[in-house]
């Protein structure tokens, strides 16, 4: 079921996803090289409990951390381990959200560790913009497909390909809503956008094979050849004068 948000509930909101978007931010200006991903994590889970939120992916459905780290080819859902010593030259996915007064924020973004390969560079370039180009169709009267052709096309036309296996989805109350927001798609199908709705859109992008494995420890997506992949992520809410990005740092 599709929940539209009420502007009170829109407001709530806004505060979950400025907390989120407030831990991206300093998890990001954490990554630099000798730094582990589990304290990346820590710094984080404090600054989302310092602001009087609750970490959400912590203990969600078993997950044991606040964000999920992935490193050079880990797509998503990696695990914060005090063994995982950041490189320079590495590219780190970093997803998380916060929770307060009942509404959910999430977003992601890949940082660079310090100086990355011009390939590398490209394609987190082309997976950030990929997500506005996916924003931008987030009006009314458009459809899902919209979005995820949108950002389909871009990384396509570049020589990347699209994560099918993992999308985006509803976000609001509960962390995962309706509708699944695919990142991949044709115009003018799916579900349509009506204003109240608030999406995760999530690009999920890889150099190489769209094809994913996953790990042993049931959560690190890896890609299958063992190419880079990256991640991007806002909270959007779709309004009458079009898409508002929610996770928006202070």
């Amino acid at each position: 079921m599709i929940v539209l948000k009420t502007s009170r509930e829109l407001q709530l909101m806004r505060e979950a996803c400025r907390i989120s978007a407030m831990a991206l931010k300093v998890a990001g200006e954490a990554v630099e090289p000798g730094v582990t991903t589990a304290e990346i994590d820590q710094i984080a889970y404090k600054l989302i409990k310092r602001m009087g939120a609750e970490p959400n992916f912590l203990n969600y459905n078993g997950f044991p951390a606040t964000a999920c780290i992935s490193v050079n080819n880990e797509v998503i859902h990696g695990i914060p381990s005090k063994s995982r010593v950041l490189k320079e030259g590495d590219i780190v996915s970093i997803d998380l959200g916060a929770k307060i007064h009942g509404y959910n924020g999430d977003n992601a973004a890949t940082f660079a560790c310090g100086k990355v390969s011009p390939e590398a560079q490209r394609l987190m370039d082309a997976t950030r913009e990929s997500l506005y180009e996916g924003i931008k169709q987030a009006k009314p009267g458009n459809r899902v497909g919209d979005i995820g052709s949108a950002v389909q096309r871009y990384v396509e036309s570049r020589g990347y390909s699209v994560v099918r296996e993992y999308v985006g989805h509803g976000v609001g109350a509960r962390l995962h809503e309706d509708p699944s927001v695919p990142n991949f798609g044709t115009p003018g199908r799916g579900v349509r956008l009506l204003p109240g709705m608030t999406l995760a859109i999530e690009p999920m992008i890889n150099e190489g094979t769209h094809k994913v494995r996953t790990l042993a420890d049931g959560w690190t997506v890896l890609t299958q050849d063992g190419k880079l992949s990256a991640h991007f992520e806002h909270s959007v809410a779709i309004t009458p004068d079009g898409p508002v990005i929610l996770t928006i740092a202070d």
